[in-house]
């Protein structure tokens, strides 16, 4: 059965991990978790700590990037929406009946 870690207990384990007065192996067993998730957890911790010192609500490049290219897509779903709902209306109009999808 898996063990479910809360972020709190993750940091604490992670902290210990870089401060580096104990081995990965002693500080696995001090906590009962196996020596690869406290080694992903200190990277984790590593890859992420620049994130702690931004503001809140700033948003970062890639987020920035990722909601533009959602709103372009979405305006262009709108587009072809409409250019659809148009020529499904023309071949009612040209045939008197549905198209045949």
């Amino acid at each position: 059965m898996r063990k479910k870690h809360g972020t709190e207990f993750k940091a604490k384990v992670a902290l210990e991990a870089i401060r580096g007065e104990q081995t990965v192996q002693e500080i696995a067993l001090k906590y009962e978790v196996h020596p690869n998730q406290v080694t992903q957890w200190k990277r984790h911790l590593l890859d992420n700590a620049v994130t702690a010192f931004e503001k809140p609500g700033k948003k970062s490049q890639e987020e920035k990037g990722a909601e533009q290219k959602e709103e372009r897509l979405f305006s262009q779903i709108g587009r072809l929406k409409i250019e659809n709902d148009f020529l499904k209306k023309k071949y009612r109009q040209l045939y008197g009946k549905e198209p045949d999808l």
